[in-house]
């Protein structure tokens, strides 16, 4: 297992020093991908381990120094360590193999001066890592200190520090159908349970593509929450002409089309287009997509439409229970750009949706200026937009979800008794004019 822990160790170096996402480290790798499938999931589990309880882990780390404010020497120690603690605290990895392998793994990679240190560090954190995790501050340790700060003031402090605990869970498997009538048919066929939303969850992961029904295009993986935006369009898009706007990579688009809408699904990567051309294929949904590669912000239809979906790039804060990452390499930098981004993207959706037509806004954000503030800058400088109310009898009569104005929060602590579901914000709105 040494192989797939240097392995882990360098794609932890990919993610931190050149800024990778979880996503690209794992699909990039040739390392990685000449694992086993064993190996594989080993690997991923680490990693993701790793980045999901970072802060623990270097407070951890910190403690168990003598000098806690000096820098590791070299960096690269930092990166073995943290693997090491992750097995120790967090994987119930045995204590000799978590500290043994690590000690290997300095030696593989030229550090053999640096062994007792490891050894040294690593069973003093086996001694005593339990009881030191039970006084640390979790939520405050494992969200930068600039994002818990928007959470407490869009929402308070218990709720918080209450979706810094959610993040920390791992999220289940949730799949939309494309046909909705056979929910219980596949529930039961896949083991899985069927949500109020509508989405089947499955509690244990699996390798998806062995899964029955994967192949003949039945399913896809998307989470509970972002399956509910293109529900709200309701059936009368069937024969329609939909545009969905920041389209790849389809589930959305595939919702669309399975209703029986025209969709013209824009994206502006090429890469990402291909991807969301091949899930279409797979589905058997082809015929009723066409594809544009262009910026959103900027492209416009021939004609105004009747039906508009806009998922904007965000932030993907309510998504980090399945993409810890994005907790380490956002910056409140990034939400300006975004925030700005979004605004452009609403105000060129908007001109292109006809009088009388619906339009719906969604974002994985948790941060309120990328979902709830953008609505109301939006209907502040429009007098021809207005929101259209979003009913309980429309969500799985999920309550909890609306907010008192008929938009949609979705938070990540939500839903805890069935497993938590991603943070989502949805508006629907209309043109009067």
């Amino acid at each position: 297992m040494l192989t797939a822990r240097r392995v882990a160790l360098k794609l932890l170096q990919q993610l931190f020093v050149k800024h990778h996402t979880l996503d690209q480290v794992f699909d990039d790798s040739r390392e990685f991908s000449a694992l086993s499938q064993r190996d594989r999931a080993f690997v991923r589990m680490l990693v993701t381990t790793v980045i999901r309880r970072l802060g623990q882990i270097d407070d951890l780390i910190r403690r168990s120094l003598s000098k806690p404010d000096q820098p590791l020497n070299p960096p690269l120690l930092e990166y073995i360590l943290r693997l090491g603690v992750a097995q120790l605290v967090f994987m119930n990895i045995p204590d000799h193999a978590a500290v043994n392998t690590s000690v290997l793994l300095a030696e593989a990679e030229g550090h053999v001066r640096l062994k007792g240190f490891v050894n040294a560090i690593l069973r003093r954190i086996a001694a005593e890592g339990q009881n030191w995790t039970a006084r640390q501050d979790i939520p405050r340790l494992s969200t930068p200190e600039w994002m818990l700060k928007i959470w407490i003031a869009d929402y308070g402090l218990r709720p918080a520090l209450d979706i810094a605990m959610a993040n920390l869970n791992e999220a289940p498997l949730d799949i939309t159908l494309k046909h909705e009538g056979e929910a219980d048919h596949w529930a039961s066929t896949l083991g899985g349970q069927v949500l109020p939303t509508g989405s089947i969850r499955l509690q244990n992961a699996r390798m998806v593509q062995d899964l029955p029904g994967f192949e003949d295009g039945m399913w896809w993986v998307q989470d509970a929450a972002a399956s509910i935006p293109a529900r709200l369009f309701g059936s009368s898009i069937q024969g329609q002409t939909v545009l969905d706007l920041c389209a790849a990579p389809g589930g959305k688009t595939a919702q669309l089309a399975s209703i029986g809408a025209n969709v013209i699904a824009v994206d502006r990567s090429a890469k990402r287009i291909q991807r969301l051309q091949e899930n279409m294929k797979r589905m058997r949904l082809g015929a009723n997509v066409r594809t544009e590669v262009a910026d959103a912000a900027v492209w416009r239809s021939r004609e105004p439409l009747p039906y508009i979906l806009l998922d904007a790039p965000c932030s993907a804060t309510g998504t980090i229970r399945r993409n810890p990452d994005v907790l380490w390499m956002k910056s409140e930098t990034d939400l300006s750009s975004l925030i700005d981004l979004q605004a452009r993207l609403l105000d060129n959706a908007l001109n292109q949706l006809e009088v009388g037509g619906i339009l719906v806004y969604c974002t994985c954000s948790l941060q309120k200026d990328e979902g709830e503030h953008q609505i109301e800058r939006i209907l502040a400088q429009r007098a021809d937009v207005e929101r259209v109310p979003v009913q309980a009898s429309e969500i799985g009569d999920m309550r909890d979800f609306l907010t008192p104005r008929g938009d949609i929060r979705i938070l990540p602590n939500y839903m805890g008794e069935h497993g938590g579901i991603d943070g989502f914000f949805i508006a629907r709105l209309t043109r009067t004019g």
